[in-house]
């Protein structure tokens, strides 16, 4: 590794040559694959734009957050749960569990660096990687030159804040899920929550067990499917079912078990798409909702389900169907999005959406040493199959080079010995 720098006040600039690849992101998708190059035996530095690994679960998470799948299915390479944690570890436990993985690894990110751009330069077939930094009194810009770049900013790298007609008005406030924490000062407040995923579903469950008075938008269809039958989560029931059956005859296994156990959702304005819930995360990338105790709140109007939003007011919000309703608060549990297309300058490998254009499994790997982990829309399953791959097939490329450079440093003291 080696360090050009130049210092004008309170402005540093630095070039560092890495011998290994470049991770952009310490969420639990770079921790993998840091892991796995750890194994390799592959050097490489890690570039966290946070101060912390895991920034989106330990920053930005509601507080009785847990994770939807069991622990077997979440685990990372190489580290499993440990014994005593529960089937369905809490916020905090994971937070634990990933700080345990950096350590056990020696991942010592380099925090509070945000990538500018990053683009392949032709000339000397590397990848040129810029970033700022501005904790502490100066500012500083780094640029990384590697051979391979690890792209693991993941799915959810910035929240979706849409814009609806009027909330600029509305006095209350406003706030995105991913700046909720807990129901707790919403209690005996009316509160809109807009959007009807996992997270809509769970911010207005904690809020009504806060004693808050949720009412949550549910604009389109969606699939709500039990957390567990027969004793077994509802994914790994999935899961198993898949290793003898169709696709599309699980999805109707799973909705005929999902009406035993939960009843005709359409009836409390749940309505469920034409497609199945499999299929629809497959070709749409969207999650079916894990009920954890929102229907039952739903179903007792401890809930309201209300339908689009036509604009807000001051203090109230009107409907796509006429009703306005008084409300003091809004969570915008709208969901993130990729930040990719801001800062790689490259247009082949990866979509304007921010994910690679070739879906799971082959959308791990671009060309000049480009790699992804963490787009697989399969969670963290997903995310270890592909770490595991990119690992392998730097790690190949890294020790032939090495084997390459030893016999050439061999063959030269051959050489001189001679003389």
């Amino acid at each position: 590794m080696c360090n050009f720098s130049g210092r004008d006040d309170f402005f540093l600039r630095r070039c560092v040559l890495v011998h290994g690849p470049v991770i952009i992101g310490a969420g639990p998708s770079g921790l993998a694959v840091g892991a796995c190059l750890r194994e390799q035996g592959v050097p490489f530095v890690v570039v966290e734009k946070s101060d912390c690994i895991a920034s989106l679960w330990q920053k930005r998470t509601y507080d009785r957050l847990k994770l939807h799948l069991p622990k077997q299915f979440c685990q990372l390479p190489n580290l499993p749960f440990p014994e005593d944690f529960p089937e369905y570890p809490t916020k905090k436990q994971f937070i634990s569990y990933l700080e345990t993985y950096a350590n056990r690894f020696g991942i010592k990110p380099q925090f509070n660096e945000c990538v500018q751009s990053a683009r392949y330069d032709e000339a000397c077939r590397s990848w040129r990687v810029k970033t700022v930094s501005t904790s502490g009194c100066c500012r500083t810009e780094v640029e990384y030159i590697c051979q391979w770049l690890v792209v693991a900013t993941g799915e959810n790298a910035e929240c979706v804040k849409p814009e609806i007609d009027g909330l600029k008005e509305f006095k209350g406030e406003v706030l995105h899920a991913c700046e909720y924490k807990s129901g707790e000062k919403f209690a005996g407040k009316r509160v809109l929550v807009v959007g009807c995923g996992n997270s809509g579903m769970e911010v207005s469950l904690d809020l009504s067990n806060h004693n808050a008075k949720p009412s949550m938008v549910v604009r389109n269809s969606t699939h709500v499917l039990p957390r567990e039958v027969f004793g077994k989560s509802t994914f790994e029931f999935a899961m198993l079912m898949m290793k003898w059956l169709p696709l599309w005859l699980v999805d109707k296994i799973l909705l005929i078990l999902a009406w035993f156990i939960l009843g005709n959702t359409e009836k409390w304005g749940l309505k469920r798409p034409s497609v199945g819930p499999l299929e629809l995360k497959n070709t749409q990338g969207k999650t079916p909702v894990l009920d954890v105790g929102a229907l039952q709140k739903i179903r007792s109007g401890e809930i309201k389900v209300v339908p689009g939003i036509k604009r807000f007011s001051s203090g109230a919000v009107e409907l796509v169907n006429g009703e306005k309703i008084e409300i003091d608060s809004v969570v915008l549990a709208t969901g993130y999005r990729s930040n990719v297309p801001y800062w790689l300058q490259e247009s082949e490998f990866f979509s304007e959406n921010g994910f690679p254009k070739a879906p799971f499994p082959n959308g791990w790997k671009g060309k000049a040493g480009l790699y992804a982990v963490g787009f697989t829309r399969k969670g963290l399953s997903g995310a270890s199959f592909d770490a595991k791959r990119i690992a392998q097939d730097i790690g190949n490329v890294y020790k032939t080079d090495l084997n390459q450079k030893k016999r050439k440093v061999s063959g030269h003291r051959r050489c001189i010995s001679q003389f």
